[in-house]
């Protein structure tokens, strides 16, 4: 009797689908399970089938890794991918959890090769160009944002410091440290009467 796919199961499979590379990959790992940790969302449990692909893992399956994604790792994502991988706890085991990241690390959703299957190369091109001009601009919209408000913080509130003007006076302080270990050495020189 065929089961029912989750979600997450089936977008999952829609990835390695398109990479057989990912699936031989993954496929070495048959018969074992692993969850998912979001913030505030339940786990996601998988099981690994022999082709390679995931489903949802049985009731009481025994789970070989545990990924958990901080809460910060949304915003992670967004500085990059060794941010976004560092906000990632991993636990279980080792060979399952390289493969898992690394597969993370890799495949990539052709969304413009979907859209063509829905509307055609044309109108699926027009569309992923409008995507990502719309991406670029909200990324560029934030950097300007981030921008202003660090400018505020610094020059007009004053709650920031610039780095430069922070590595200067960590300068100034390790020359008066090394001013008053000098000081120190002298004094422990000088005869006691």
């Amino acid at each position: 009797m065929p089961s029912i796919e989750s979600p997450a199961a089936a977008a999952l499979n829609h990835l390695l689908g398109a990479e057989p590379w990912a699936r031989e990959r993954l496929a070495r790992f048959a018969g074992e399970a692993f969850e998912l940790r979001l913030p505030l969302a339940p786990a996601l449990r998988f099981a690994i089938a022999g082709d390679g692909s995931v489903g949802p893992a049985p009731d009481g399956a025994p789970v070989a890794l545990v990924l958990t994604l901080e809460a910060g790792a949304l915003s992670a994502l967004f500085r990059g991918e060794d941010h976004f991988m560092r906000a990632v706890d991993v636990s279980g085991n080792a060979r399952l959890a390289n493969e898992v990241l690394f597969l993370a690390r890799n495949l990539r959703w052709d969304a413009e090769e979907d859209l063509s299957r829905l509307f055609g190369d044309a109108a699926a091109h027009r569309i992923a160009g409008a995507a990502r001009t719309l991406a670029g601009w909200q990324a560029d919209a934030a950097r300007r944002i981030a921008e202003a408000f660090m400018e505020y913080a610094i020059e007009e509130r004053g709650l920031l410091v610039r780095r430069a003007e922070l590595d200067g006076l960590a300068r100034r302080v390790a020359q008066l440290r090394d001013a008053l270990e000098r000081i120190e050495k002298r004094l422990e020189r000088l005869p006691r009467g």
